[in-house]
């Protein structure tokens, strides 16, 4: 087994401790792959230590759900990051308040720097029952602590000295809770370069690839490089790690996104573009995005460029080899 199944492994555990105990233990994302080559077709789905993405584009979703969905994808990328009094830097340590401006200033919104200024920013929301993902939550009087809700009665949040970025349930009735978003939505949520991406024919897929390259902007053909390594087109691939589907979405992960059927190619092929476009518009590269789509943002800002992971730097060869061939 290698480290990222490992890691994978691990994730998934850790997971599950959180639903069982969600006072004291720690919830990570998942994973995402491993080594791409042309023999992926009839080879085992295995699992990479790095999962997030953003909203599916399932039939019914408002600009506002998808935008919640942002946030939530954005504050996954930082799971498992440690609690550090003050902390504002990902690479040292991030504070409530520190994770949740970091969130939405990645995204293109400025929030106040401490959590009970953060606690006005923003419109009221008056109950949990109406709270969505990517609201905020406040919680004490002062307001002594904010994380972001995820759905599903969790949140993501940065709990306490000794402990990391984790998804919990939301233990207690909020102070506040705001909703930040703007009206005309988050920056960056129309795809960039849409009419430049180019379709892909002969696939497994090629409609659903060539669907969400027009809506996201990503070439189709990189997104059916990607499904390749994920799970050889196989829509029903489940990994040793426990990811699932034609894209290999971990269930912690799909459940971030709104993903209702991680074994649905139309929502998992979306779900995977959306965190493409995200990875692209932040690293401006797209072997920089496919070092993060693998090993983590975290790895990509922390040797600025791809990581000296033997499996990282295969995975990225082997995509772009197989996209440029496309």
């Amino acid at each position: 087994m290698s480290i990222t199944e490992v890691t994978g492994r691990i994730a998934q555990i850790e997971a599950r401790l959180a639903q069982l105990a969600p006072a004291t233990t720690s919830a990570a994302t998942g994973s995402f792959r491993t080594t791409l080559d042309g023999a992926l077709a009839t080879a085992a789905p295995t699992a990479t230590p790095y999962a997030a993405g953003s909203t599916t584009g399932t039939p019914g979703t408002t600009p506002a759900a998808a935008d919640g969905a942002r946030v939530v994808a954005e504050a996954e990328k930082y799971l498992g990051i440690p609690y550090v009094w003050g902390g504002t830097d990902p690479d040292r340590g991030l504070d409530c308040s520190g994770l949740v401006q970091l969130v939405y200033k990645n995204l293109g919104v400025d929030l106040p720097r401490v959590s009970r200024d953060q606690a006005t920013a923003g419109q009221p929301v008056a109950s949990m029952d109406q709270a969505q993902p990517g609201d905020l939550l406040a919680f004490n009087s002062p307001v002594s602590h904010i994380g972001i809700y995820i759905g599903d009665g969790k949140m993501i949040h940065a709990p306490r000295p000794g402990a990391q970025v984790r998804v919990e349930d939301v233990y207690d009735t909020p102070t506040a809770i705001r909703r930040v978003i703007p009206a005309d939505g988050l920056a960056g949520t129309s795809a960039p370069g849409a009419a430049d991406a180019r379709p892909v024919a002969g696939v497994p897929y090629a409609d659903l690839f060539n669907r969400a390259a027009a809506t996201h902007g990503v070439d189709a053909t990189l997104l059916a490089a990607i499904a390749k390594q994920e799970s050889g087109y196989r829509a029903d691939a489940v990994s040793s790690a426990g990811a699932q589907g034609l894209m290999q979405l971990m269930p912690a992960t799909a459940r971030g996104l709104g993903v209702s059927n991680s074994f649905d190619p139309a929502q998992a092929v979306d779900g995977a573009a959306r965190l493409m476009s995200d990875l692209l518009g932040r690293f401006g590269r797209t072997d920089l995005a496919l070092a993060a789509y693998n090993a983590g943002p975290g790895a990509v800002l922390r040797y600025d460029g791809v990581p000296p992971y033997r499996e990282t730097q295969n995975y990225v060869r082997s995509v772009m080899s197989l996209a440029g061939a496309a």
